[in-house]
């Protein structure tokens, strides 16, 4: 597979460099907002984890829209922030004319799955959702053919390879299905915008050259002198 090196004009210019900071800006005001959520329901005991996604359950279909608003603990909320930032800001910096359209079709459709082959409990947490924007990130590097997005894709698989266990019902009380549905929904999206966002690659003209340079070896035998005879 050949890899295209993508334009430095396009990638390291002053446009790409502004991208970059709106997607960490955007990423960060994610952040806070999930925040947010959280000190309110602390500060003033709002017990909102009861809207989470409850599968099976109508009334449970709200959780499709909260559920990656709603954290049970600290620990719960700390350990989704970084990859939170990280992920978002993959996505929105990498491919930001599919993330307008990938982004809340994770969101909904992470907890819309779940809800289908999840146990009947309660499930919250944002961590489906970054399930899907990593896979997503991941794959979409995969299927493109240029350093920039496979670079990406090594780090996510270098930084978060162990998240692989977590779609795996080895841990009772952690929700595998909102994990499982958030990785489905992000591989199959990165299938259908594999062809968004590509970016412009350098084309050497030695690439377009087909022919055969004079030093590479031949048919040596068309050069001897062979008798007619021994033709």
């Amino acid at each position: 597979m050949a890899l295209g090196k993508p334009d430095p004009r396009y990638t390291h210019g002053k446009k790409a460099k502004a991208n970059f900071r709106l997607a960490v800006k955007v990423a960060f005001l994610c952040l806070a907002a999930l925040w947010l959520v959280f000190v309110l329901d602390a500060l003033f005991g709002l017990k909102l984890n009861r809207f989470g996604l409850r599968p099976g359950s109508v009334p449970g279909l709200i959780g499709v829209v909260t559920v990656p608003l709603l954290h049970g603990n600290l620990s719960h909320i700390f350990s989704n922030s970084m990859s939170l930032v990280v992920s978002l800001t993959a996505i929105l910096y990498l491919y930001p004319n599919a993330s307008a359209r990938v982004i809340p079709m994770i969101w909904l459709g992470s907890g819309l799955l779940a809800w289908l082959i999840g146990r009947p409990s309660l499930h919250f947490g944002a961590s489906g959702f970054i399930y899907g924007l990593l896979a997503y990130v991941f794959f979409s590097g995969i299927l493109r053919r240029d350093m920039r997005s496979i670079s990406v894709s090594l780090l996510v698989s270098f930084l978060y390879g162990s998240m692989i266990w977590g779609v795996l019902p080895i841990r009772p009380h952690m929700s595998w299905e909102l994990h499982l549905s958030g990785a489905i929904i992000g591989v199959l999206l990165a299938f259908f915008y594999r062809k968004w966002d590509t970016v412009p690659v350098i084309r050497y003209d030695w690439e377009e050259d087909d022919s055969v340079p004079e030093w590479y070896p031949g048919d040596e035998s068309k050069d001897l002198d062979v008798p007619e005879d021994r033709r």
